[in-house]
């Protein structure tokens, strides 16, 4: 079940390691079904290693529907965030070094870069430390992330969300960019220029008119049924 889903879901894994947000067998890929069951990468495997029939299919309450591997140690995390955060389709999870780093230093990374703006709306919390594979990881990841598309994992990580693979694969990204041009301004020891909400706001509402408008004929495939998640 959910072919075509769960190659999309392998994409999406394998586009983390190419813009460097992992190393390995880090993070995970979650997407839930319009049906509500959720497709989540296997335990411990290298993504490049791994083919779409690798991918499982589990219940909100961590049941597993299909797939004979073990799921993601976040998956109990993962469920209590779907489970509290109807609004949320699809879960990135990444070790992505800068904004990582910054989340040693800083309880809110700024949002001083318009990109950053358009893919997570807005300054991005740094949540309280939760153990990785527990459920705490996921109580904290839903406490400090609001109404923002991402959130700083202490000592750990990204949670990136979103309506589907695509927004949340752009939080993600955005996020990291941002972060390596806030490291770079730090470094001058300058104080940095910050955005006002104003600029903010405007930022997202350009993002959400930006890329490609879905012909009316073909809505049918823009949910999760077919979900064009490459960065453009």
């Amino acid at each position: 079940m959910f072919e075509k889903q769960k190659e999309q879901v392998l994409q999406a894994a394998r586009t983390l390691d190419r813009y460097g947000l992992i190393a390995l067998s880090g993070g995970n890929v979650s997407w839930r079904m319009p049906t509500g069951e959720v497709l989540v990468t296997p335990s411990g495997m290298i993504y490049d290693q791994m083919v779409p029939e690798d991918m499982l299919v589990v219940s909100l309450d961590g049941s597993i529907i299909e797939g004979t591997l073990k799921a993601s140690v976040d998956t109990e995390a993962l469920l209590y965030i779907f489970q509290h955060k109807p609004s949320v389709q699809a879960i990135i999870h990444t070790h992505q070094p800068y904004a990582t780093g910054l989340g040693l230093v800083m309880d809110e990374i700024p949002c001083n870069l318009s990109t950053m703006a358009n893919a997570t709306e807005g300054p991005v919390a740094v949540a309280a430390y939760g153990d990785p594979g527990s459920l705490s990881m996921g109580v904290e990841a839903v406490r400090a992330l609001g109404e923002r598309l991402a959130v700083v994992l202490k000592h750990h990580g990204v949670i990136a969300v979103g309506k589907d693979l695509k927004q949340a694969l752009y939080a993600c990204v955005y996020l990291e960019e941002a972060c390596k041009t806030i490291s770079v301004a730090m470094g001058t020891g300058n104080p940095m220029a910050a955005m006002t909400q104003e600029q903010i706001n405007e930022a997202v509402a350009v993002f959400h008119r930006y890329g490609q408008d879905v012909p009316a004929a073909d809505s049918s495939s823009a949910s999760n049924k077919d979900v064009d998640i490459a960065l453009v």
